[in-house]
């Protein structure tokens, strides 16, 4: 039985009063080991988290820049969540942790070597010529 006071958390969490929980993007269903899943998940929130934060950093960039340069911004940010959702979807405990251990350029790379990425470019490039 919950106290008064677990109530009271969860109806401020529950209200945005705090970072929601790693489980809470879908780790549930995630496979392995009951402590890899549990390390899974917090990688996999981390993970979450720096698609947002290459997201914001690509939203920043485009700021006054000309429409051209927004469309291809929207374009970008549509491979990003692509990207996400497939990173996101995976169920194997040991890929968040063999694969996303360590953070550090993977979504930038995931982008980059996309080939709607790669078309966005080309054309940005025979633009200026």
């Amino acid at each position: 039985m919950k106290s008064s006071t677990d109530r009271d958390i969860e109806s401020w969490e529950g209200e945005g009063g705090a970072t929601p929980a790693p489980s809470a993007i879908g780790a549930a269903s995630m496979s392995g080991t009951e402590n890899q899943v549990e390390w899974a998940e917090r990688i996999k929130f981390q993970v979450n988290a720096e698609f947002d934060r290459v997201a914001k950093v690509i939203e920043s960039a485009t700021s006054g820049q000309s429409l051209e340069s927004r469309t291809d911004a929207q374009a970008i940010l549509a491979i990003l969540e692509t990207k996400r959702a497939e990173v996101m979807s995976r169920e194997q405990a040991g890929y968040f942790i063999h694969d996303w251990q360590e953070i550090s350029n993977q979504v930038r790379e995931m982008i980059t070597e996309d080939p709607k990425y790669k078309a966005i470019k080309a054309n940005k490039a025979a633009r200026r010529k």
